[in-house]
């Protein structure tokens, strides 16, 4: 039966009466104001569009150029040193609302598909695998066509995506949101760090089936069945639901309460995948490799030979912009061999970071030999530090443009300290939770194992964070 978007139908006698807490009230009011939701969304399409755009007919800003008198500078401050980090770090925090408030993307996939074709979603859409693949492949080609410097980039990627949004928009489902559920780059990240956010829209599964009065249906964008949902993974935080049947409230919880909760069963492969090889692995490559000594000894031991042997293809730098950074006017050309040692250094190392990690969480599954522990349940007590990884990836281009414009960044290593802590103890907290919950030899032998990992991820950010 089709369903009607909550936009449209004001269902009150749906709605529960308003709560005591301030949380459960906000909840509430968002139902009540969609509207305003829908303007601010509409608004961020137009100032997300505007700074996509517009910077790329402007010329390359000048060396005295400032990130308040240059939009090519803003547009690239704002998207990747406050948007990017930011969002990572507000999804860990509030849950997915940067998703069901203010994503562009979101907004025209949803508008596409109530005028599209509405076609049932297939199978190859529904593959529980596109999170991995399609997180694995913006972040290496965006590495390649050096996204984060060059507005023409930002729109062949961030463009790219949207207009893939809407095109799924436009076919596939009735007022949804099926490109944001399947498909979306950020999707599986962003589900990952859900996880840990104390602030989500709680269902009383209770409630919801003594509360069967025929009503119309919510139109939960994201396709969730809100009456079983248990997980804030693939909640966008709309509002649309709070208060329904008087069993969905916006509230409070240990951070640590889904992932201790969560049966080993209910935890997919596809997600362990995705943090333990994407965010943990090829990520942490793709913000390091510039940096890196080994990057440099590898390529120029690898041009050392390539001219030893006359073999002058892969010297060359006559490859177009969109498939690899290719800027004279910049100075920035790559050439084939950067490429190539691009993708072996992110791929290669990214793995080799992955595959230690889950090496160490698979031995620790061995050894508890609990049935409750699988190494995908013990994956999910790294989301922190993962977590924290990320932001402190993508904060390094924020503090990139704040040291350009000579402001004193004396604070950074304290901060930085700060976070690496809190992200490892939480961690800690998590793995101890779930390996001692009954106390043996096996039990500490667990324990001691998969800290391993936890321990590598940290030493990895101390090397470089701080040179250590």
């Amino acid at each position: 039966m089709r369903s009607i978007p909550i936009t449209l139908v004001r269902n009150e006698a749906a709605v529960a009466p308003p709560a005591a807490g301030a949380l459960a009230r906000l909840g509430l009011a968002m139902r009540r104001h969609q509207r305003a939701i829908m303007g601010v969304q509409w608004t961020v399409v137009v100032f997300y569009f505007s700074l996509l755009i517009y910077p790329v007919f402007m010329p390359l800003p000048t060396e005295d150029a400032h990130i308040l008198d240059n939009l090519r500078l803003f547009a690239q401050f704002l998207f990747w040193g406050v948007w990017w980090p930011f969002v990572m770090l507000g999804t860990m925090l509030l849950g997915r609302v940067w998703c069901g408030v203010f994503c562009p993307e979101g907004t025209l996939t949803e508008l596409a598909s109530r005028h599209g074709l509405g076609r049932p979603i297939p199978r190859w859409i529904r593959w529980s695998g596109w999170p991995f693949v399609a997180f694995v492949c913006t972040t290496v080609y965006g590495q390649l066509v050096s996204v984060y410097e060059y507005p023409q980039a930002a729109l062949l990627v961030l463009g790219g995506s949207s207009l893939g949004a809407v095109t799924v928009g436009l076919v596939y489902g009735r007022g949804s949101r099926v490109w944001c559920r399947y498909l979306c780059p950020a999707n599986g990240v962003f589900g990952l760090l859900a996880k840990i956010a104390p602030v989500h829209f709680r269902v009383n599964e209770t409630l919801w089936k003594q509360n069967q009065r025929r009503v119309p249906a919510v139109n939960c964008a994201p396709l969730i069945d809100i009456g079983h949902m248990k997980s804030a993974s693939a909640c966008h935080a709309c509002g649309r639901c709070s208060g329904e049947r008087g069993a969905v409230v916006l509230g409070l919880r240990s951070p640590a309460r889904e992932i201790l909760d969560t049966p080993h069963r209910q935890v997919k492969t596809e997600e362990s995948m995705t943090l333990i090889f994407g965010v943990i692995g090829f990520a942490t490559a793709a913000f390091v490799w510039s940096s890196s000594p080994r990057f440099v000894q590898l390529k120029t031991a690898l041009a050392d030979w390539l001219m030893a042997h006359d073999a002058w293809a892969l010297l060359q730098d006559n490859a177009p912009w969109w498939l690899l950074t290719h800027y004279p006017a910049a100075h920035d050309v790559f050439t084939w061999l950067d490429g190539l040692c691009i993708l072996a250094f992110i791929l290669g190392g990214g793995g080799a970071l992955g595959l230690a990690v889950w090496a160490g969480l698979w031995l620790a599954a061995r050894v508890l030999r609990e049935p409750s522990l699988s190494w995908q349940k013990l994956s999910m007590g790294l989301i922190p530090m993962a977590g924290v990884g990320v932001f402190l990836g993508l904060s390094m281009l924020t503090l990139g443009h704040l040291k350009a414009e000579g402001i004193t960044l004396a604070w950074v290593p304290a901060v930085r300290g700060v976070l690496l802590a809190l992200g490892t103890g939480f961690s800690a907290y998590l793995l101890l939770r779930m390996c001692l919950a009954r106390f043996s030899w096996r039990a500490v032998a667990g324990l001691a194992l998969a800290l391993l990992p936890l321990g590598l991820m940290l030493r990895v950010w101390l090397a470089v964070l701080f040179g250590q």
